[in-house]
């Protein structure tokens, strides 16, 4: 699907608030309503929006912890990777999987309530995973930038 300059405006605003009425979204965009819509479903469909979600404060939710996980496995082949990534979808606790080129395998974003429960998920859990033969954990200092929208 091409994109113009209305669906590219369309998509920003979506990004920003993706609960907006199709009524306010269409006079954001300066489109009549029905227009509107049937961008937005042909935008659904063609899968660049894939869903909509609610952007939580996991502090709130005692999940404010938050760590970068560097994995490295005892073998690159699909077997071990793949054991490993399936593993790495089936805990909550990690929100981002990322595998990687360079010096570790994979890339991990753990959230956690705090630093005592993210041990106990590393002991209890990721170090359990058959396959992984080393993990080093990055703790962030502070949170500079976080953002979810992909530049239009």
């Amino acid at each position: 699907m091409k994109l113009d300059a209305l669906d590219r405006a369309i998509l920003r605003v979506l990004q920003q608030d993706g609960k907006i009425q199709n009524t306010e979204l269409a006079a954001k965009v300066g489109l009549s309503p029905s227009p509107c819509l049937r961008r937005v479903k042909l935008l659904e469909e063609a899968g660049i929006i894939k869903h909509y979600v609610a952007i939580l404060d996991a502090a709130k939710l005692d999940m404010g912890f938050t760590v970068f996980v560097r994995i490295w496995l005892s073998s690159q082949d699909e077997e071990t990777t793949t054991a490993f990534y399936e593993a790495a979808e089936m805990l909550p606790q990690v929100v981002e999987c990322h595998l990687m080129a360079g010096d570790c395998d994979f890339l991990l974003r753990v959230v956690a309530p705090d630093l005592e429960g993210y041990r106990r998920f590393q002991m209890e859990h990721l170090g359990r995973i058959k396959g992984v033969r080393n993990i080093k954990t990055e703790i962030p200092m502070q949170k500079i930038k976080q953002s979810w929208q992909v530049p239009l």
